[in-house]
């Protein structure tokens, strides 16, 4: 990597390939704006700002070294539909969006969050639950991915290892259940549309915004 604040993820290079695939198919023919929560080193939002040039994304994340190395990376590649980055603590009841400077707030197409409910505390799942269901527009799609357990197992010893490892880290931490972003999300008017393994044991959530006053 070049000597700036650009930031380079392994993972990123392990999962990008799989997740795009995932998408396309999911956000074929969508326009609007779209909100990715924990952006990371960027690196994420700059291939979907490529692959999806009918939407304008939003990249969030709350740690100043990834803002720097998001709007580093965005200055790099210099696309029109990829916006500065924000910082957004995602267990805040009000993301307060459509302030002065903060991505709009009149209905997104699309948020994603990648890599980030295992390794923060449920408020930041919560949040991010209940401000997909006030921000997303009818029929908006939540995109989620990382590890999983399903009916309260994991789905391969390595998940269950990795589990026990972020819950020494942090107590707060661990892989979340399924049915739990699902019962989660359907009281925050998003209804569960598919979960789609992944390689190396991870999952991809979609969730949509029901209309207000239709049923899950």
């Amino acid at each position: 990597m070049p000597p700036d604040t650009r930031l380079d993820s392994a993972s990123y290079h392990e999962n990008i390939t799989p997740i795009l695939a995932v998408l396309r198919d999911a956000f074929q023919d969508l326009e609007g704006h779209a909100l990715e929560v924990g952006s990371g080193t960027g690196q994420h939002v700059v291939d979907f700002a490529r692959e999806f040039p009918g939407i304008t994304w939003w990249p969030t994340d709350i740690d100043p070294h990834h803002l720097k190395s998001i709007e580093a990376w965005r200055q790099y590649v210099s696309l029109p539909n990829l916006n500065a980055p924000v910082r957004l603590d995602a267990s805040q009841t009000d993301w307060e969006l459509g302030q002065s400077n903060r991505p709009p707030g009149d209905g997104f197409v699309v948020m994603v969050c990648i890599n980030v409910v295992h390794i923060s505390p449920w408020a930041t799942t919560a949040g991010l639950l209940r401000n997909a269901g006030k921000y997303l527009l009818p029929g908006g799609l939540l995109y989620l991915y990382g590890p999983y357990s399903r009916d309260g197992r994991h789905t391969a010893p390595s998940n269950q290892r990795f589990d026990q490892y972020l819950r020494a880290q942090n107590p707060a931490w661990g892989v979340r259940d399924i049915a739990s972003i699902e019962t989660a999300g359907r009281e925050q008017g998003l209804s569960l549309q598919s979960v789609i393994d992944m390689p190396v044991n991870n999952v991809s959530i979609i969730l949509k915004r029901v209309p207000d006053g239709a049923g899950p």
